[in-house]
């Protein structure tokens, strides 16, 4: 009986120690858990920070910006599955924190890309400013040169034109002798001397003779006989071909009469090469 007792005793005193060991091992595992919740909230909440970080993160670079975009899904699924793992998966948790610190590693190295994209595309900025520049310069250069060269050439082309003196005109009767009676003029004789020009070239050249009435009428033959000049066809009276030499050249152009084609009064004369008007004058006839 009395060694019953004593059994008893012992399974009472074991009993209680381990009652005493599992309210205790309760309390450990409750305070373990919620250190666990503690960290889990706090991974929670640096997940959302390197997310944040990763969103302002932004590159022109095509390549560059897929690879961000790859993170940020990354660091918001890793995110989604942190809030849906319990606490007490002390494993997986210890696994997400290794993850973020190698994503922060990660993030840094994204960074640094940025920077020196950034670093170089000012650069380039910079040295396009400066070709650009050049280019308006040289651009501007060329103008100024095509307008010099243009003035130039306008001022050649003005050296070389031809000119004329002593541009006069006379009847002529039907034998060929000098006359100032209208009625009796059958051909009108223009004299004029084409002046020495070393700049213009030498070698054949047309000249073109206008003749008007003292009406206003231009002496002619047929309105198919033009030349250009400027921006125009004009009729002429006659023409002749000439060989110039580039010395003065004394010449003369005959327009043959029509009858009953002249009248009294002051007669007007234009000569015309090369598409410029290089004379004119005046005669009269009685």
């Amino acid at each position: 009986m009395k060694q019953n007792n004593i059994i008893l005793i012992i399974a009472g005193v074991i009993a209680l120690i381990f009652i005493g060991l599992y309210f205790n091992s309760r309390s450990q595992m409750a305070e373990m858990e919620e250190v666990l919740t503690e960290e889990k909230e706090l991974l929670i909440t640096e997940y959302q920070d390197l997310y944040t970080d990763f969103d302002s993160l932004r590159s022109n670079n095509t390549e560059l910006e897929q690879k961000l975009q790859e993170e940020r899904d990354r660091v918001a699924q890793l995110q989604d599955e942190l809030r849906t793992v319990k606490a007490s998966n002390a494993r997986r948790i210890k696994e997400l924190q290794t993850e973020l610190t190698a994503m922060r590693g990660a993030m840094r190295s994204y960074i640094y890309q940025i920077d020196s994209l950034n670093q170089t595309n000012e650069k380039l900025k910079k040295e396009n400013v400066g070709m650009r520049q050049k280019i308006a310069d040289a651009q501007k250069a060329e103008a100024e040169l095509k307008e010099q060269n243009n003035a130039l050439s306008g001022k050649v082309q003005l050296a070389a034109r031809l000119e004329t003196s002593g541009v006069s005109g006379i009847g002529l009767n039907t034998k060929e002798k000098a006359t100032s009676k209208a009625g009796k003029a059958a051909k009108l004789k223009v004299s004029f001397t084409i002046l020495k020009n070393i700049t213009s070239e030498t070698g054949l050249r047309t000249v073109y003779l206008r003749i008007e009435r003292p009406d206003g009428q231009l002496l002619m033959h047929s309105k198919n006989d033009t030349f250009q000049f400027e921006d125009q066809q004009l009729n002429f009276s006659a023409k002749r071909d000439i060989e110039y030499g580039g010395q003065d050249t004394n010449t003369y152009i005959v327009y043959n009469v029509d009858a009953g084609e002249l009248m009294a009064g002051e007669y007007s004369i234009e000569l015309f090469t090369d598409g410029e008007l290089i004379g004119n004058g005046k005669f009269s006839l009685n």
